[in-house]
């Protein structure tokens, strides 16, 4: 039997000419869509067996594939939900249909909803897929060249400790502590709220964000300063499992409209909440941190990432600088003795 039901969906069954049972879900409840899918199945299945011809993968099953290699990422949810906006363009559609025409177009209608950054994060993914598919699956012979948008360089934003005061002063409780903690430790917005007391030493002064919690997919060591372990302190007893609470339930959300209306009216403009991590780094380049442990501190993986906030550090640079004014001192002063000495025979 070709076609089968399993519940609403029907299912395909049939014998390649080499003796190999295929079976799978035609993935619809239309008994014409699944006798089409069938047809198209054993048809390649021929040309496979009798011309020699290369399997002709689809979209969907690459970039299936992509997403079940690719689970351990930092970043699979958000891989998901870009997956599933492609998918309403390429479902069904052959990957060497998918030409670099095709997905510029793509782009184009990506880069109209957002912006070009954001474009430039889904051609990525796509360009992942591509080449996965080209290099390790060899599912195709070359994937597209896909080009990416031009992205202004954007600035560090981040406020001063003054600025800080007038919004602590106009956000609730809970979020000034969520806010304080973050700006003692720099750590990441979902490290914060997910953060639990087992991830907690306070006799020892030190947080842990475990490997599978973190971008970089590395544990991170966290030192806690007095500011942080008396936010930690107020937090006791509220919850027994989950460190930051809101009425009894674990925080999640942080860009609400409180932090926004707080932020309108401290007067603090083009300020997310991410930017609390750019001001605790801002403030230790400023205060003569070198960046390499700003860097270590903050578990970035590259030190371009950290030379951001190079130009913050100017005093941090110039007692380098002074070495120089030494080494030319002291060779103006043996020329200027050599002169002499010439001179005087």
């Amino acid at each position: 039997m070709p076609l089968y039901k399993r519940g609403k969906t029907w299912w395909i069954s049939f014998t390649t000419s080499t003796g190999e049972r295929i079976r799978c879900s035609a993935a619809t409840s239309d008994k014409t869509q699944a006798q089409e899918y069938h047809d198209k199945l054993k048809a390649e299945s021929w040309r496979i067996s009798k011309l020699g011809d290369k399997p002709q993968f689809t979209w969907d099953e690459a970039a299936y594939k992509w997403l079940m290699e690719t689970s351990h990422k930092a970043s699979h949810k958000q891989d998901i939900n870009q997956v599933a906006w492609v998918h309403q363009f390429f479902k069904g559609r052959s990957l060497c249909e998918l030409t670099r025409e095709t997905i510029a177009e793509l782009g184009e209608i990506k880069c109209s909803e957002t912006s070009p950054s954001t474009a430039n994060r889904y051609l990525a993914m796509i360009r992942a897929i591509l080449r996965r598919a080209a290099n390790d699956w060899e599912w195709i012979e070359k994937a597209p060249f896909i080009r990416l948008y031009k992205e202004p360089k954007r600035r560090i934003r981040w406020i001063s400790p003054e600025q800080v005061t007038i919004l602590l002063k106009e956000l609730p409780e809970h979020l000034v502590d969520i806010v304080k903690f973050s700006l003692s430790t720099g750590l990441r917005k979902r490290n914060v709220t997910d953060l639990e007391w087992s991830q907690i030493d306070l006799h020892r002064k030190v947080a842990w964000i475990h490997a599978d919690q973190a971008k970089g997919r590395k544990n991170i060591h966290v030192s806690l300063n007095d500011t942080a372990l008396e936010v930690l302190n107020k937090q006791i007893g509220k919850h027994s499992v989950r460190v930051f609470t809101y009425q009894g339930k674990p925080i999640i959300q942080t860009n609400t409209r409180a932090w926004r209306k707080a932020l309108i009216r401290a007067g603090i403009e083009n300020f997310r909440w991410h930017d609390l991590r750019h001001t605790w780094a801002s403030w230790l380049a400023q205060k003569g941190v070198p960046l390499n442990v700003i860097q270590e501190m903050g578990a970035w993986e590259s030190t371009e990432m950290v030379k951001r906030y190079a130009h913050l550090a100017p005093e941090q640079f110039r007692k380098h600088a002074i070495v120089v004014d030494e080494l030319l001192n002291d060779t103006i002063v043996t020329q200027c003795e050599n002169q002499e000495f010439k001179n005087a025979t």
